[in-house]
């Protein structure tokens, strides 16, 4: 999430970042301190448990870690906590938007996802693997993995979302794997406390701010259904620099475009989502793409619906 400032110049609008300050700036948090002491009050009060706040790598961006729980739940949540933000950073003049790319010259922001599987309370996630997985983990996070090129046209949903999806921007543009590596699409996580070589949760990157948190989490339980089904396996995971693979490494799709015809080649989704919704999605889709095409600096318009 980004906090910009409105300035004019020249009788016109413009919006810049809050700040300018690096990754985890305690000045930057001092800065931002009132209006996020809200924030959190505010969302305690609607029962949405916060976690972490602190101040991102991008210009004027912060992280705000909001607790786990069930989907639809953490769906519901991220929603409230969306409009619950902006309308407190509007209270105290300033914008706060999600959307991937604000400024195609800056890091761009995430709606990353931590899944974990549960049953009767207990995380079933977890397991003896050479993975540190359970084998009904591995097969759901390998499900998820193999259908990621279809599922981003629900968790990556316009064609803004793939100026983000770069190298080196810790979104995951390769269809890969691996354990505490912020460069790749899905990873394993295994946060403090949890018993060495364990895996508790894993992270999906390629979430961003525009997607419809309902829709998106159930695309990612469709493919992690899909990967229970057929019994899949991960691949070797990449736990360096994905710069240094080359071709050895599947680039996902780089366009909005190359997603919905991914989507296109495989119908898995259509008994798990439904036939009309996933029609639905591929019109929605088709519309975005259209409107970007044919409206130059489409994306600057964005700040204010998301």
């Amino acid at each position: 999430m980004c906090l910009l400032m409105n300035l004019a110049r020249e009788g016109k609008e413009e919006w810049v970042p809050f700040d300018f300050t690096p990754y985890s700036s305690t000045s930057s948090y001092d800065a931002a301190s009132p209006i996020f002491q809200e924030i959190v009050a505010a969302l305690d009060s609607l029962n949405i448990p916060v976690e972490q706040v602190h101040a991102e790598s991008g210009k004027g961006q912060f992280e705000v870690v909001l607790g786990y729980g069930p989907c639809t739940l953490s769906a519901d949540n991220l929603i409230f906590a969306r409009e619950t933000i902006r309308a407190i950073a509007r209270k105290h003049g300033l914008l706060a938007t999600f959307v991937p790319k604000y400024s195609m010259e800056d890091i761009g922001s995430g709606a990353h996802v931590h899944v974990s599987l549960f049953r009767d309370g207990k995380n079933v996630f977890m397991g003896s693997s050479q993975y540190g997985m359970s084998k009904a983990g591995e097969e759901f996070m390998a499900g998820v993995l193999y259908h990621l090129p279809r599922i981003l046209a629900f968790i990556a949903p316009i064609p803004n979302s793939y100026d983000r999806l770069q190298p080196h921007t810790w979104s995951g543009p390769y269809q890969c794997w691996g354990r505490e590596n912020k460069e790749v699409a899905v990873r394993a996580a295994s946060p403090p406390g949890f018993p060495d070589g364990l895996v508790s949760n894993f992270e999906i990157r390629s979430f961003d701010g525009c997607a419809n948190p309902h829709i998106g989490l159930a695309a990612i339980l469709a493919a992690g259904i899909d990967g229970l089904r057929k019994h899949l396996s991960l691949p070797e995971p990449v736990d360096t620099d994905t710069s240094t693979f080359g071709q050895e490494l599947k680039r996902l799709p780089e366009s909005l475009s190359e997603s919905l015809a991914a989507l296109n080649e495989d119908n898995f989704m259509a008994d798990l989502i439904g036939e009309k919704l996933l029609v639905a999605v591929k019109a929605i889709r088709k519309a975005e793409i259209d409107f970007y095409s044919n409206h130059k600096d489409a994306y600057k318009k964005l700040i204010y619906r998301y």
